[in-house]
């Protein structure tokens, strides 16, 4: 039986990163951005993806983000990682976004599904489309399934911030960057976004660039 064509390119970053370097992430425009990732299916062994699994979160801290899924390693296989802190300094800007703190967890082969009706828009960024922001609408609520690395199946709840960063790590897994959900005319660059639309809100954003 052939090998998942991930394996080999996941174990030199092992490699790399059992040496001291951290993998680049890579940028819209990669092939493998934009392809359905393989489910995982038990192809490493404990401490090997253990290993990929801490390269994986190392990656994430420096870059530095809250979520990040394989593909953006340039690894087509359907695990991720999230963390989120929640460090944000302004209470009104945390309640309205619904920015709680999310502890690390390790999804392999993650998907959801919406609890209800209710939505919010935020704006969102991406390690792998450095520099711009924009505003997507998602479910607020989701149920979220997934496999932890010991192999236990999980299904919880999720509102809020963290069932934003777990519907945005799963939508690369399937292929799909953020600005594919986003409103086109609230694209803007980061420099903008702080100067101009960090809001704890969208509306002055939604008035100003008009969407």
């Amino acid at each position: 039986m052939s090998q998942a064509p991930w394996i080999e390119p996941a174990l030199r970053l092992i490699e790399a990163y059992d040496a001291g370097e951290l993998p680049t992430v890579v940028q819209l425009g990669h092939p493998a951005l934009r392809a359905p990732a393989l489910p995982y299916e038990d192809e490493l062994d404990a401490a090997t993806l253990a290993r990929l699994l801490a390269m994986m979160r190392a990656t994430m801290h420096a870059a530095p983000g809250v979520g990040l899924a394989a593909p953006q390693l340039g690894l087509g296989v359907r695990i991720a990682v999230l963390e989120d802190a929640a460090s944000v300094p302004d209470p009104e800007t945390a309640r309205l976004r619904e920015r709680t703190p999310l502890q690390y967890f390790a999804a392999l082969n993650p998907s959801f599904r919406p609890v209800g009706d209710r939505r919010a828009e935020f704006f969102e960024g991406c390690l792998s489309f450095t520099g711009y922001a924009g505003v997507v609408g998602r479910p607020a609520d989701i149920v979220a399934r997934y496999s932890t690395p010991s192999g236990e199946s999980v299904e919880r709840e999720l509102h809020g911030w963290p069932a934003r960063i777990f519907q945005h790590e799963t939508d690369h897994l399937d292929g799909i960057v953020y600005i594919d959900k986003a409103s086109t005319r609230s694209l803007c660059s980061t420099a903008e976004y702080a100067q101009r639309w960090a809001a704890p809100d969208v509306e002055p954003a939604r008035v100003g660039l008009g969407f």
